[in-house]
């Protein structure tokens, strides 16, 4: 029973209890009393009426008003007190209990803080013995995390149901790079902890290769299979698959799951296409000409008494055939210069990090200064890096050696597909002679030798290189061509955090279920979001400003696997509202809009619970957008304010801030949609063993309860 009727009920029992002896008595003396000593009676009573019923009333209200101050002071007190302890014991250990109310009360909190101190010293002599022993288990998963992390290939590990246990970063960055569509709005593809791999390759593929395997590992051979497959963006990915075992087992039977280890080779394939279009265009746009060539030959050889002009006429036509051809040639080698580099494995390395590294060993090996003019600082160059920078050297060598220039300088700029990295210096003018014999020696730097010589390391990069004069500004410069590159995936912050989150063992069980309102709490998938709008009125015209979520798969909040997206509400902010979220007109400007978005994070979001502070606001202003998009958010959504009333019925507050305090969350920053989300996660499962102190474990328990809280009657 509530404890409101709980005093409703005392104040009955109260007012029978005053009223009770006196209505007794006065029956019983009514009994005895003779018909006249009634009747005077009566009358006496009834001149006294008034004066005896405001007493009464006087006295009831002083009765209620203590009985009122003790219920207020010892059962509600004791209540939030039962609460707090509870918050202590689950949620939050530095929880206090306020020391408020009667002296009674009071003594009651101290003690009970007092114990909740000692518990805290002899649990933090527990954990350190804990933390000791599971520091070696710690340090080995902390090595096997860098290493996925840092691996340069993409590495995904699935169960047998195809559910993503385990990814890399390369991964991570792989699989945004391919993203297309409205996905890329909240820039990545949908890989993640928990998630289908079969979203991303073709089930059918995968499913085929398991079988592979399967049959490998019943056969006793290697277990290994390779697919090819095409994703929803037209990228052709190259899979191996290798499968998980069981510790100690082998066979069919002990198999639990696979690795995938994934490879773009669209480029690669685009490459190939060229080059075979590069050879093409040579051998057919050049047999016209050659045969023209070699008939106009054989009529000067065969007729060497011709007439002139008739022979003229025949020189003409080599002459003409042969331009053609080297225009040919030139077209082709501007065309698919990219195509036609040798085999030799090259990096993409950004341009100016080439420059810094030859600058710094142009300085340490030869003590000649350098600088840098007119820097292309976003060119990236297929290359050698260590040839190249051996090559730079050496040149930078021979020049001291020869011309003994003040300094020299670098240039990087971009024609086309070709960077052209210049080497610059002031002094007199070379010899081609003296170039072509600096081109074909073996370089030599100090005691430093290689077996290369120039004109290999450029052969080397498919480049060329080439002396050139600056006559106006007396001086002169040596230009490598070069073949520009285009990183597959540009390089990106490690996500924030210190061990990598992405990955949990624990899912090689995960069962691929939909989402079942009398599953337990702790057995589903949920998205926690945010958004930050222009006001606090969504049938008024409010529009959302941004759109902030975090997903909880296996009661672990993943702060990596986020969608965070500033929307345009193409309207004018609030000037009020500026302050409150930080979010300006310029930050606005340009962003995608809601039509945009919105796909974006119901795919985000898609077979999961969602979860929300004060969700009835939230849900209103995408439910105002479902005829305009035509998405429906039609999963449950669990409302972390009324979970907070019900598993504190007796607290005052239940506002976000005031469960972060209660709860112990730490939170970045207020009003930001990502950390308001993050923070709301948090909350949620520290609420989740206090609902279940109250037998609310399922998703249909903890709709219904938060249904009969008083906060459930608030409408937007």
């Amino acid at each position: 029973m509530k404890a409101q009727y709980r005093f409703l009920l005392a104040v009955v029992v109260l007012g029978l209890l005053m009223t009770g002896p006196f209505v007794v008595t006065s029956l019983l003396v009514w009994l005895d009393m003779k018909e006249a000593e009634r009747g005077m009676l009566v009358g006496l009573l009834w001149s006294r009426l008034p004066v005896g019923t405001l007493m009464t009333l006087f006295g009831f209200a002083i009765g209620v008003g203590v009985l009122h101050k003790l219920f207020k002071q010892y059962v509600e007190g004791l209540l939030r007190m039962a609460e707090t302890l509870r918050l202590m014991l689950s949620a939050n250990r530095n929880f206090r209990v306020s020391l408020d109310g009667p002296p009674e009360v009071r003594q009651l909190a101290g003690a009970a803080n007092d114990l909740a101190a000692q518990r805290d010293v002899l649990m933090d002599d527990v954990d350190a013995q804990i933390a000791k022993a599971k520091a070696s288990v710690e340090e080995e998963k902390n090595r096997l995390a860098a290493l996925m992390s840092e691996l340069a290939q993409a590495v995904v590990v699935c169960n047998l149901d195809g559910r993503i246990l385990l990814y890399n970063n390369r991964a991570r960055l792989q699989f945004k790079a391919l993203a297309q569509g409205p996905t890329s709005v909240a820039g990545g593809a949908l890989i993640g902890l928990g998630r289908s791999i079969h979203s991303i390759l073709e089930k059918s593929q995968v499913e085929h290769a398991l079988e592979v395997i399967r049959q490998r590992l019943a056969a006793g051979k290697t277990a290994l299979a390779n697919f090819v497959t095409t994703t929803r963006g037209g990228q052709l990915l190259r899979v191996q698959m290798v499968p998980v075992l069981a510790s100690g087992g082998e066979g069919e039977a002990s198999l639990s799951g696979y690795v995938l280890t994934v490879e773009n080779i669209t480029r690669n394939i685009e490459q190939e296409a060229r080059r075979d279009q590069a050879l093409l265009a040579l051998t057919e746009g050049s047999r016209a000409a050659l045969g023209s060539i070699r008939a106009a030959v054989g009529n000067l050889v065969d007729y060497p008494d011709m007439e002139a002009e008739l022979r003229e006429r025949f020189v003409n036509v080599v002459a003409d055939e042969a331009t053609k051809m080297c225009q040919s040639l030139d077209r082709t080698m501007a065309d698919f210069s990219d195509s036609l580099k040798t085999r030799w494995p090259l990096e993409d390395v950004l341009g100016i990090d080439l420059i810094a590294a030859a600058q710094r060993r142009i300085g340490d090996k030869l003590g000649l200064p350098t600088k840098t003019e007119e820097l292309d600082d976003a060119l990236w160059i297929k290359a050698d890096s260590f040839s190249l920078l051996f090559a730079l050297t050496f040149l930078a060598g021979r020049l001291q050696e020869c011309y003994e220039p003040r300094e020299l300088r670098f240039r990087l700029s971009a024609e086309g597909k070709l960077a052209y990295l210049d080497l610059i210096w002031a002094g007199p003018a070379m010899s081609s002679e003296t170039f072509y014999t600096w081109e074909m020696d073996s370089m030599q730097i100090g005691s430093e030798s290689s077996p290369l010589s120039l004109r290999e390391v450029i052969d080397r990069h498919g480049g060329e290189i080439w002396y050139q004069r600056e006559k106006a500004a007396h001086r002169a410069f040596f230009r490598f061509v070069l073949p520009v590159a285009t990183p597959e995936i540009e390089a990106e912050d490690h996500p924030r955090g210190g061990r990598p989150e992405y990955y949990d063992f624990d899912l090689f069980h995960f069962a691929d279920k939909s989402i079942d309102l009398d599953r337990k709490l702790s057995e589903l998938t949920y998205t926690v979001f945010d958004t930050e709008t222009t006001g606090l009125e969504p049938s008024k015209g409010d529009e959302i400003i941004q759109i902030g979520a975090a997903r909880i798969v296996n009661n672990r909040l993943l702060r990596q696997e986020i969608f965070d997206q500033i929307v345009d509400p193409e309207m004018p902010l609030k000037p009020a509202s500026i302050p409150i979220h930080g979010i300006t007109e310029d930050m606005v400007r340009g962003k995608p809009n809601i039509d945009l978005v919105l796909p974006a994070f119901h795919e985000f979001c898609e077979d999961t619970v969602l979860i929300a502070h004060n969700g009835a606001f939230d849900m209103c202003f995408l439910q105002l957008k479902e005829e305009r998009t035509g998405l429906s958010f039609a999963q449950p959504v669990l409302d972390t304010l009324l979970l907070s009333a019900v598993a504190h019925p007796n607290q005052e507050s239940h506002k976000l801030d005031a469960i972060l305090e209660r709860l112990g969350v730490h939170i970045g920053t207020r009003h930001n949609a990502l950390e308001d989300a993050l923070a709301t996660g948090e909350v949620f499962l520290k609420l989740l063993p206090l609902l279940e102190e109250k037998g609310i474990v399922t998703v249909r328990q903890a709709l219904e309860a938060s249904e009969k809280t008083y906060f459930a009657r608030i409408k937007y």
